[in-house]
């Protein structure tokens, strides 16, 4: 009956994707049925921890995120978890061999949303590489399959991807970050005065990152290129609406890509898959 509840844990992780991502989970989709269960996984393990430090504003945070850290280490040494999202996380980190250190640099970003409020250029890599690379190269060690020339190969490239999607999500989400949450996570910023050279060089820096990215897409095994690259597209297409707004009205709406936008993106990137121009 264990099997029952390992496939109960990882429908926790699914459900919870979907409802916290309909972007990543139509991605996830795409992916060959053998990785799709653990990237779930994964994603299900890292939204909970961003939820406690982004939403959890009427509990005590750095108690449920200590807590959720002793339980996370807890689950992966003892293979089983009562909580069905470290229970499933625990199933993919085992399976696959994830590195604990990609783990400990993802919580401890968690940990500096607790209190860190702006960040000089080193913090911000930092930041970057915990809260965003990382959880790429958790997704590449089960893209791989255990083919470890393959993950080194390809690592720079999903550190890269990962760069780009959270200085995307930074831009998209500033209202709600500064105003909000009043964090500044881009160094040198004054979003008072948020001129078009600051937020053109921010821009420079993230199309760099999704130049790299996609040279490491092309890399990827068929199993994982489709949504991979679906998911690549969806964040550039919001990148390139962001470009087109105003530095002064950035912060006024939060920027997203319709749901029939979703479905063109998908089609041409269909169109382009099966005729062998990704």
């Amino acid at each position: 009956m264990i099997n029952l509840f390992h496939e109960v844990s990882q429908e926790c992780s699914r459900i919870t994707t979907e409802k916290y991502s309909t972007s990543f989970s139509s991605a996830i989709r795409l992916l060959n049925k053998d990785l799709r269960t653990p990237i779930f996984n994964i994603y299900g393990f890292v939204r909970f921890a961003d939820e406690i430090v982004d939403t959890f504003h009427d509990f005590d945070k750095p108690i449920l995120l200590q807590e959720f850290k002793i339980a996370t280490y807890d689950a992966i040494e003892k293979g089983i978890s009562m909580n069905p999202i470290l229970h499933s996380f625990q199933i993919t980190v085992n399976q696959f061999g994830i590195d604990r250190e990609l783990i400990d640099a993802f919580l401890y970003s968690m940990e500096l949303d607790l209190d860190q409020r702006k960040y000089d250029r080193a913090g911000y890599e930092q930041y970057i590489y915990g809260s965003a690379e990382v959880v790429g190269l958790m997704c590449l060690f089960v893209f791989c399959e255990g083919d470890k020339k393959m993950y080194e190969q390809l690592k720079p490239y999903a550190r890269s991807l990962g760069a780009a999607f959270q200085k995307v999500n930074f831009l998209r989400d500033l209202k709600a970050d500064y105003e909000g949450l009043e964090r500044v996570y881009f160094p040198g910023c004054d979003f008072r005065n948020f001129t078009s050279e600051d937020k053109a060089a921010i821009e420079a820096d993230i199309q760099k990152d999704f130049d790299h990215a996609y040279e490491g897409i092309l890399l990827l095994p068929l199993k994982a290129r489709f949504g991979v690259y679906v998911a690549y597209k969806y964040y550039l297409s919001l990148f390139k609406k962001i470009k087109k707004v105003r530095p002064q009205n950035i912060m006024e709406e939060r920027i997203r890509i319709p749901d029939y936008g979703k479905v063109f993106i998908l089609a041409k990137a269909g169109i382009r898959s099966q005729l062998n121009l990704l």
